[in-house]
């Protein structure tokens, strides 16, 4: 690739060798990258137990519109096993290191650096938009909670889990193993869930210092069934007492009750609604 930096060439191929031998070619990173650095790079963090796979339609448009694209596999995900118990040592530590390394490498291969991410991977967009100075954060239904739990509970609800032996619970408990789509797992793991829910804990309490990035955009569905829309409104009026003109929050009032509105394998009459949306907001045209 031509006009990249040693050090972006070294982390392109850590991004790239992070895909061992168990991963399967569906989980495995995306890297759709232009032969020379382009205006604007686009990094797209998949959500818990899914792989890169789920953002391959948005990759392929964002490259096909010139953009370089990385849609990085996330720590332990992506197994060619769907019921690979690697999910149960994610830890926080591991994705804020992913978080650093794909921020790094967009920077190298983009003049300027937009980052989505759906459900954690919005988590983790977010995370980013405190600490860097993207041009763009995109959060898609990020999760900072669990719908059905009080926010004020989720702190000792998190210590729980992490202090009982992990857990593997079917994200639906009829389809268990069969459950499609076939390139991310059936199952999540308690512990995974509580590590995620650490930092969540950390983006909530750093909130006060506001944000590096030159915008950040939230995006929810007000029909959501699994992560806490009012954690997210609470994390919003924190930021907005230092960011409050770099902040934007898009609520999908015209979306079914859902939480995967992004998964065409899952729900595409959804993912098809809301596409184009997103794809404006990431490339800011909307």
């Amino acid at each position: 690739m031509k006009g990249i930096s040693p050090r972006t060439q070294a982390t392109l191929e850590r991004l790239r060798n992070r895909d061992h031998g168990r991963v399967s070619e569906a989980g495995r990173t995306k890297l759709l990258l232009h032969d020379e650095v382009r205006p604007l790079s686009v990094v797209l963090f998949h959500g818990l137990s899914a792989s890169p796979t789920q953002f391959v339609r948005f990759a392929h448009a964002l490259h096909e519109h010139g953009h370089n694209v990385i849609v990085p596999r996330l720590p332990r995900h992506g197994h060619e096993d769907r019921l690979s118990t690697a999910l149960a040592h994610l830890t926080a530590d591991e994705l804020r290191q992913l978080a650093r390394e794909s921020v790094e490498l967009a920077h190298g291969v983009g003049e300027r650096t937009v980052v989505g991410g759906f459900s954690l991977g919005g988590l983790l967009a977010t995370w980013i938009a405190e600490h860097f100075a993207v041009e763009r954060a995109v959060a898609i239904a990020p999760f900072f909670g669990i719908s059905w739990v009080p926010n004020r509970f989720m702190g000792s609800f998190s210590r729980l889990m992490l202090a009982l032996p992990n857990q593997f619970q079917w994200w639906d408990p009829i389809a268990r193993e069969r459950q499609m789509p076939a390139h991310g797992y059936p199952r999540y793991a308690t512990h995974a869930v509580a590590q995620s829910y650490l930092l969540a804990r950390e983006v909530m309490r750093d909130a006060t210092g506001g944000i590096a990035a030159k915008k950040l955009i939230f995006v929810t569905n007000a029909r959501e069934a699994a992560v806490n829309n009012r954690a997210v409104r609470r994390l919003e009026m924190r930021l907005r007492d230092q960011s409050a003109e770099r902040l934007q929050h898009v609520v999908l009032t015209d979306v079914p009750f859902s939480h995967d509105i992004i998964e065409p394998l899952r729900h595409p009459q959804i993912a098809d609604r809301v596409f184009p949306t997103i794809l404006a907001l990431l490339e800011g045209t909307a």
